[in-house]
């Protein structure tokens, strides 16, 4: 029998959440997404310790401001494990900017093209990454900057339809929903399980995937955090789905039938909407999940941030 996860690649574009090489290397997804978590974890594993000496002493070179070095050694590393997705992946691979830049939109860009001049200096070219940004109204401004300028980003940490609506408007080139912490603040909320049916972040991105199909907006809906199985099934036929090793390894040890349920074939009317900021900020007010899972997300980000940042200083240290 076929496994879950070959019949989902028939239907979605597999994308692996992880920045594990040997699990890439098996699994075999098309594209790698990862973020500070992901790449602080990779650093930690015996197959980095090279690229790591090499970015200490390469930062025990440069000159200015200490904490400014700590950061470009430490953009330099998360770099380097993009680098070696490159390798793996026939696709796309997601590289972040700070989240302590999720307010500035300036500094988004900024770093948004230093981040390609740096895949660039290692032959990477840009049609093989993505800058990931987070769905705030800076970081949506600062990607329609950079898809003019030719450089594909993925708006992430997306919990509502004015999220969607205005990444769409700003001509992003993929979004990335996060379906498992919206059902985390709804169970906490209402302290009930949801069904997979019923799960309020798979119901988010059908609606989102409907709303794009329906309008014919070419952005990508690429379904991710998920909690379960369950919730990945649910979104069988989205455009793309980002999940971690665990839960494709999984769907490929399941041999059940999977269902197709998103399809551009069955989408139904919607309203045609337009989301300037007022309005953005007034449905982000209105929504207390997403405002509260978008300051969290960024919290979150920022805190592996600077774990990755302090560690970088503790190397800069003891080769100095």
């Amino acid at each position: 029998m076929t496994s879950k996860l070959d019949q989902l690649r028939e239907m979605t574009t597999v994308v692996a959440d992880t920045g594990d090489i040997e699990a890439v290397a098996r699994l075999k997804p098309v594209d790698c997404t990862t973020n500070p978590t992901i790449v602080y974890k990779a650093l930690g594993e015996p197959m980095f310790a090279d690229a790591i000496k090499e970015a200490v002493a390469w930062g025990s070179k440069q000159g200015g401001i200490a904490e400014t070095v700590v950061q470009t050694v430490a953009d330099r590393l998360s770099i380097s494990v993009g680098a070696e997705l490159v390798k793996l992946v026939p696709g796309r691979v997601s590289t972040e900017v700070d989240a302590d830049l999720s307010f500035d939109t300036e500094g988004s860009i900024d770093k948004g093209r230093k981040i390609i001049a740096a895949y660039e200096e290692r032959g990477v070219t840009r049609d093989r990454i993505l800058v990931k940004l987070a769905s705030t109204w800076e970081g949506i401004r600062a990607a329609e900057v950079l898809q003019k300028e030719g450089i594909d980003c993925n708006l992430t940490l997306l919990f509502s339809k004015a999220q969607a609506i205005a990444c769409a408007d700003a001509g992003a080139f993929l979004i990335s929903p996060f379906v498992g912490r919206i059902l985390d603040w709804h169970k906490k909320a209402s302290g009930k399980d949801f069904t997979a049916e019923e799960d309020p972040g798979v119901l988010s991105v059908r609606e989102i995937y409907n709303y794009y199909k329906a309008h014919d907006i070419k952005t990508i809906v690429m379904g991710a955090s998920f909690r379960n199985a369950g919730e990945i099934e649910a979104l069988a036929g989205c455009d793309r789905l980002t999940i971690s090793p665990a839960l494709l390894d999984e769907l490929s040890k399941d041999d059940g039938k999977l269902e197709r349920k998103l399809s551009p074939d069955t989408v139904t009317n919607v309203e045609k909407l337009t989301v300037d900021e007022k309005t953005f900020r007034w449905m982000m007010n209105e929504d207390a999940m997403a405002t509260e899972k978008l300051a969290e997300g960024i919290r979150s980000f920022a805190k592996d941030l600077i774990s990755l940042r302090t560690m970088v200083r503790k190397e800069l240290e003891q080769a100095a």
